[in-house]
């Protein structure tokens, strides 16, 4: 590990912009992150890394280390398991195609759910795309959000505990690769990969054991252990898990904006940890603030 540390914390290494569900632009989020006392923040969008340049450009104004990221979409049979990369090369050709091939997945998918909706309720894919930037990787929340602008649903979040729950018939899959190929292509592309939020439905609805070794043995980083969603029985496991197979645990609060509860900073990273994750990325660098006397010669 480096013996002097370029960032300062408290870190938080789970956030999303517009370029995914979030409701802020990456350098609104950023200024978020530091007028919540935040050293330094990752921005880790759906399959995504065009917010990468904006984020960074405004973490050096307001003196706190960008950490580039992206949550990874990856499923096994119907359950969705999302993988957290940091630090890997966004050139990467088999990494910028994978990508490319969920997000083109999850478009399709929300306009078959949006017609399956809008044979029900008052909703057609013009909502939908009201409520995104251009380039955003639409997913569910867009279409949440499109609820909510038409009245049907009071948030965000009820929409996802009424209307889009699968109960209902109108939830459709996308297409993601196995975990096992996104650990390979993240390490492949230089980046440390970390399972997000593995125990939100407790210790039982896990990644089993067998499973979780061959993630590490293909170079699995780390588990999000500090999660709003993960339960008190899924984080004792968590830790059992991280000792067994020298996995980090890191913090975070998955912030969206106004598009969940979630706020910056709730959850965060200890430094040595961070440290841990930037000495291993070798895809791409952290973006430190520029120091005092270079600003002066600047």
């Amino acid at each position: 590990m480096s013996g002097d540390m370029l960032f300062r914390g408290p870190s938080d290494l789970h956030t999303h912009s517009r370029v995914s569900d979030g409701t802020e632009s990456p350098s609104q989020l950023v200024r978020e992150a530091a007028a919540s006392g935040l050293g330094a923040v990752a921005l880790t969008d759906h399959d995504s890394t065009a917010g990468w340049h904006e984020a960074a450009g405004e973490a050096q104004k307001q003196n706190i280390t960008f950490i580039p990221g992206m949550e990874f979409s990856t499923r096994v049979g119907y359950k969705s398991v999302h993988l957290l990369a940091y630090l890997f090369d966004p050139t990467s050709a088999e990494l910028v195609a994978e990508t490319a091939r969920i997000r083109e997945s999850r478009l399709k998918r929300a306009e078959s759910i949006v017609r399956r909706i809008g044979a029900d309720y008052a909703l057609d894919w013009d909502d939908v795309l009201a409520q995104t930037t251009p380039g955003a990787t639409v997913g569910r929340p867009h279409i949440a959000d499109a609820l909510v602008a038409r009245g049907h649903v009071p948030t965000r979040s009820d929409a996802f505990t009424g209307i889009l729950h699968p109960r209902n018939g109108y939830y459709m899959p996308h297409y993601a690769p196995d975990p096992l190929r996104a650990v390979s292509l993240v390490r492949s592309a230089g980046g440390v990969p970390v399972i997000a939020h593995p125990a939100t439905r407790g210790r039982d609805a896990m990644v089993d054991e067998e499973s979780l070794r061959k993630l590490v043995d293909a170079g699995l980083f780390g588990l999000e252990l500090e999660h709003r969603e993960n339960t008190a029985d899924g984080k004792v496991r968590l830790r059992e898990l991280a000792d067994t197979f020298g996995l980090v645990l890191t913090g975070s609060s998955d912030y969206h904006g106004a598009g969940k509860p979630n706020r910056l900073g709730e959850n965060t990273t200890p430094d040595g940890v961070v440290q841990a994750i930037i000495d291993e990325g070798t895809g791409s660098q952290p973006v430190y603030p520029v120091a005092s006397d270079e600003k002066l010669s600047g």
